[in-house]
């Protein structure tokens, strides 16, 4: 993906509404590059943390940083481009899914030698550290805790008379509930759900309530056939029921709040992240919900907490880059400026000190997030393994052999067996 430079300050006004974004702050001055910053999200992340960087480099007038923002799917593309071209960012937003492939391709670097130093996340907590680490050695910063959540438009569903889904309700209720929306909503080609059978947070949290899982500590696949073909049945019922999105409008989603069925006016509900709220709700004129995914009666805990997103250094840095680096991350999960400037966008902060001074200056938005992330709790289980290397190719398959079974080219058996044929040729390459 090209990148056009501007100024920062022009930045919303060449890109408002755009799905790929690019900013770059000025040059520096003096001989000494900027920091290169690489991340993925909606013009609204890249305002606040432009803004972020800002407060950076008014507290450190020798230091400027450059960044590239575009949408989830071109974002892995071009990351995995310049690391091929030896052009790695030196920071780096990076997810779990990918967190044990760029740390054991040695792209990114262990940051344990900059504890307590430079890297003062000390109030984060063990957990919240400790979820960042492969092997034992700590290869990201938690920038914010989520979970796997829904979001409503609530209005809509009470238009069609049905009370909307709530925390703790089971599939057979949701799945009751969609086809009563369907029955009863006044709009024409509205549905009451994305279809989230392409989903893998969604699929995964299915599997954890099932005791089975996407992966098994060691890398290997977690689940069967029999139970993605479940799954893929569960998602085509609701189809067939008009309960849930069709897959020509489903395929229209690129992994992006703006292109989620709720956003396009399609679906009155979508799954996605708890973080995700307050992007959804810029896009929707009316107050939206948020719940969790269904539950399965006598199942386990189908939900987790997690990073949302880290902070990676590249590896190979000199000493000075590397240390301005690592102050950069520090600085934007640990200055109360940035982290009141970065809100609850990319999840509730992981320092305790940090969510402390944080809550009373959030809006009804970050409070419902905020809410959500306690009422959760009764319904969370253990972080799941790190996902190994492949994990975000298996999660295209996924999707691709839900469009699939969407326009009738797979049956659901079919599709099951193709996602494990494929997902176990990836994962032992």
């Amino acid at each position: 993906m090209n990148a056009n430079t501007i100024p920062r300050r022009d930045f919303l006004k060449h890109t408002a509404g755009a799905l790929a974004l690019v900013l770059f702050s000025p040059v520096c001055l003096g001989e000494t590059k900027p920091l290169r910053f690489s991340g993925w999200g909606s013009a609204d992340r890249a305002r606040i943390t432009n803004e972020a960087f800002a407060l950076f480099e008014a507290a450190h007038p020798d230091i400027r940083v450059e960044a590239v923002f575009t949408d989830w799917l071109d974002y892995w593309l071009r990351l995995s481009t310049l690391v091929a071209l030896g052009d790695t960012p030196d920071l780096i937003q990076m997810d779990y899914r990918y967190l044990e492939e760029y740390a054991r391709s040695r792209v990114i670097e262990p940051l344990d030698p900059f504890l307590g130093d430079l890297l003062d996340i000390d109030s984060f907590g063990t957990h919240n550290i400790d979820s960042c680490r492969i092997d034992g050695r700590l290869y990201g910063v938690n920038l914010g805790i989520n979970a796997t959540a829904a979001f409503i438009d609530r209005k809509r569903w009470l238009e069609a008379e049905v009370e909307p889904p709530a925390i703790g309700e089971s599939w057979q209720t949701f799945h009751d509930k969609c086809v009563h929306f369907a029955v009863g909503t006044p709009r024409e080609h509205y549905y009451p759900t994305m279809d989230a059978s392409g989903l893998e947070s969604a699929f995964e949290a299915w599997l954890l309530q099932q005791g089975k899982s996407l992966y098994k500590p060691h890398g290997q696949l977690g689940f069967e056939a029999a139970d993605a073909t479940a799954w893929f049945d569960f998602w085509a019922e609701l189809r067939a029921k008009r309960a849930c999105v069709p897959v020509d409008i489903q395929i229209l989603f690129r992994n992006s709040v703006e292109t989620s069925p709720l956003t396009l006016g399609y679906s009155a509900m979508d799954f996605a992240h708890s973080n995700m709220m307050l992007n959804y709700q810029q896009q929707i004129d009316r107050p939206l919900g948020i719940t969790a995914c269904p539950v399965t009666p006598g199942g386990r805990p189908g939900h987790y907490y997690k990073p949302s997103q880290m902070l990676s250094v590249a590896a190979g840095l000199d000493a000075e880059r590397q240390r301005r680096t690592v102050e950069l991350a520090n600085f934007l999960v640990m200055d109360p400026a940035a982290v009141k400037v970065l809100g609850v966008d990319r999840g509730i902060p992981a320092s305790s000190e940090m969510r402390m001074q944080l809550a009373p200056t959030l809006d009804d938005v970050g409070r419902a997030t905020l809410t959500y992330i306690d009422d959760l709790e009764p319904y969370v289980g253990p972080l799941p393994p790190v996902p190994p290397s492949g994990a975000g190719e298996i999660a295209i398959v996924l999707q691709r052999i839900s469009h699939e079974i969407g326009y009738g080219v797979s049956s659901t058996l079919q599709g099951g067996r193709q996602l494990v044929e494929e997902a176990e040729a990836i994962l032992t390459r």
